[in-house]
């Protein structure tokens, strides 16, 4: 059988029990990564599979990458043997072995450091609060001031990661985006207790009877109430294009679900991490520990941002920058992201 399946077949956790089914069942399970899009009209980049010998089994993958695709009446003759062992220790993800051996060697050697953490072992990481109607809650410094909502109400937002200067939040930053009069001001409201009457007002008004109707606001009591409402020691982009960027929040603000909310751990010292976030091999880690996205995007969830290997910073000192810059210009390539 051959199929043309999602590239997502390289990442998905959906596509890790399709893969095992066919190992479990064929004597041959063979995958083409092929880089330039199949379809050049499509959002979708497409792989290829294959499988033969139905009612056997494999205990390894055939994988082939090429960098766009050839009419062949065969799959490819040269491939690499990934056994299904090492495609499971990788998280039971092909993205890797688009990298050099050596890299993912490097790579494994420095996870295993018995030193390296994991950025979930430093950190909670989960998406910001969702207001159910963002135009509604988020209002721009001369709309509240024109509804005199008291400034204790109000918090100062980041809405998307595009705002998100580089590694430094800081209250200046803010500032301009009130002399901008941006909507960034998040009507910030207690569960419990009086409603002042300008609020009151605001709430009742045309917006607020359209935005109460919303089923975050529907399902919630009271509807005005946005929950889980946070203040971060970091921000940690959601969607991003070159690389993901890491943020102190240094101005105290909270963040929409647009962004990821990073609370250090008790006890963890933030004092070098910044420094390490700019390594080449925190970007490669992000490459590898993220998902490629349409349009180029590198995406991570929570979960897959959790993974993101932190070394010591004297095991960085060590390692080879220049296969970690290889295989980081060659995922970044097959996500079409590609540095002139």
């Amino acid at each position: 059988m051959a199929f043309v399946v999602p590239a997502e077949i390289g990442h998905a956790p959906y596509s890790a029990p399709l893969i095992e089914y066919f190992a479990s069942h064929f004597a041959v399970l063979h995958i083409v990564a092929v880089r330039d899009k199949l379809f050049p009209d499509l959002s979708e980049d497409c792989w290829l599979l294959f499988a033969e010998g139905f009612g056997q089994s494999t205990g390894e993958i055939r994988f082939s990458s090429m960098p766009r695709f050839k009419r062949m009446g065969v799959p490819p003759k040269t491939f690499i043997r990934v056994p299904m062992i090492d495609w499971r220790a990788w998280g039971c993800r092909l993205r890797p072995f688009l990298m050099q051996a050596n890299a993912r060697k490097l790579y494994r050697g420095v996870v295993e450091d018995g030193q390296t953490k994991r950025f979930g072992e430093l950190a909670n990481i989960g998406i910001g609060y969702v207001t159910g109607a963002n135009s509604f809650f988020h209002l721009r410094p001369s709309e509240a001031s024109r509804l005199r909502i008291p400034k204790q109400l109000l918090h100062p937002t980041v809405r998307n990661g595009r705002a998100l200067p580089k590694q430094r939040l800081t209250a200046s930053t803010v500032g301009v985006w009130k002399e901008n009069d941006e909507p960034i001001l998040l009507l910030r409201m207690p569960k419990s207790g009086p409603v002042p009457a300008s609020v009151a007002r605001y709430l009742d008004s045309d917006a607020g009877v359209v935005a109460r109707e919303a089923y975050k606001c529907r399902v919630r009591d009271p509807w005005y109430s946005v929950p889980d409402v946070q203040i971060p020691d970091f921000f940690l982009s959601y969607m991003s294009g070159l690389e993901a960027n890491l943020v102190r929040n240094e101005a105290g603000c909270t963040c929409t679900n647009s962004v990821h909310s990073v609370r250090l751990r008790q006890g963890v010292d933030s004092s070098n991490l910044l420094d390490i976030w700019e390594s080449p091999f925190i970007k490669l880690s992000s490459e590898l520990e993220g998902h490629p996205l349409g349009g180029g995007m590198l995406k991570l969830e929570p979960r897959e941002a959790g993974q993101i290997a932190f070394p010591e910073k004297t095991a960085l000192e060590q390692v080879d920058t220049t296969i970690v810059e290889e295989a980081l210009t060659t995922l970044r390539e097959w996500r079409h992201y590609a540095v002139a």
